[in-house]
């Protein structure tokens, strides 16, 4: 069995690519919800219905994946892990950065992996779940404990058919994405746009350049490997013509009323610039601003 903690759109790409009876959602404490069913749509097939149950109480999963907001995942947890074993690892999907430190720091002797993941995945309506673009994932530990677990943990995971590489640097494989969601998703959700439509709009176009010089310093001040301003953009612009079409994460989080993950993006940029002694002035307006849609 694999539980996953959290039913938005990327718990529910995970659990309708899992086969029927070996997946469950974790219920928030005290409730009693009817199982979980909705249609989904793969990428180039027919969509199907899926029903996936809540954990029983008592019931022991092999893997939890946790798919919550990157905000909300030490909560979600601190009311999870109580009923779990030690050595159930623990699956870290949050975007950003932040969210997965804090986790490894609160339960060290857990295995705590953390997970970057390209795969896309939205919800046009309450009922439907799509699976917007085909990615890739990519798993490490960040605790000791979980070093031994990740390779179990991507067989437990082979019958979902979608591509997870082990990485011996996760951190690295966070850094990067991080990155591109720093340069691509605030922009998408100041200006209520896809990915691509960013790349011709005034707003962008005047602050990138310096976006793309902040986060290099603070790249080079974190420890990651030393990238020029202009080769970000390159990432950043080359990710956002490839998923052209896509509505990010953050701004499907402003469309329907929910908090976003702007804290653990541009917001963790700020935070590391002053711990650093860097400015970071267009990180922190790009994040107000973002703060202010909520």
């Amino acid at each position: 069995m694999i539980a996953i903690l959290g039913a938005g759109s990327l718990g529910r790409l995970w659990a309708a690519t899992l086969s029927a009876g070996q997946v469950a959602f974790v219920p928030r404490p005290g409730s009693m919800a009817e199982p979980a069913r909705y249609t989904f749509q793969p990428v180039g097939r027919e969509s199907f219905k899926v029903t996936v149950p809540w954990l029983k109480p008592g019931q022991i999963p092999r893997v939890l994946l946790v798919t919550t907001k990157a905000g909300d995942t030490l909560n979600a947890l601190a009311a999870a892990l109580p009923a779990l074993p030690e050595t159930v690892p623990v699956v870290l999907f949050q975007n950003g950065l932040g969210s997965q430190q804090a986790v490894a720091d609160r339960w060290p002797s857990r295995p705590i992996i953390a997970a970057s993941t390209t795969e896309g995945a939205n919800r046009p309506k309450p009922d439907t779940t799509v699976h917007a673009g085909l990615g890739e994932t990519w798993m490490g530990a960040l605790t000791p404990a979980g070093h031994s677990c990740v390779a179990k943990v991507i067989e437990d995971l082979a019958p979902t058919d979608l591509v997870i590489h082990p990485v011996e640097n996760v951190l690295g494989k966070l850094w990067q994405k991080l990155v591109i969601n720093a340069g691509i998703n605030a922009f998408t959700a100041i200006l209520d746009c896809p990915n691509g439509d960013i790349l011709e709009h005034p707003f962008y176009l005047h602050w990138i350049d310096p976006l793309c010089q902040e986060i290099a310093a603070v790249l080079k001040a974190a420890g990651q490997p030393a990238q020029t301003p202009g080769a970000l953009r390159q990432q950043i612009e080359g990710v956002a013509r490839k998923t052209a079409t896509n509505t990010s994460s953050m701004r499907a989080d402003v469309l329907a009323g929910r908090r976003t993950e702007i804290d653990f993006i541009n917001g963790y940029l700020v935070k590391l610039g002053e711990q650093h002694g860097i400015a970071t002035p267009v990180n922190q307006m790009l994040a107000g601003q973002v703060q202010q849609l909520n």
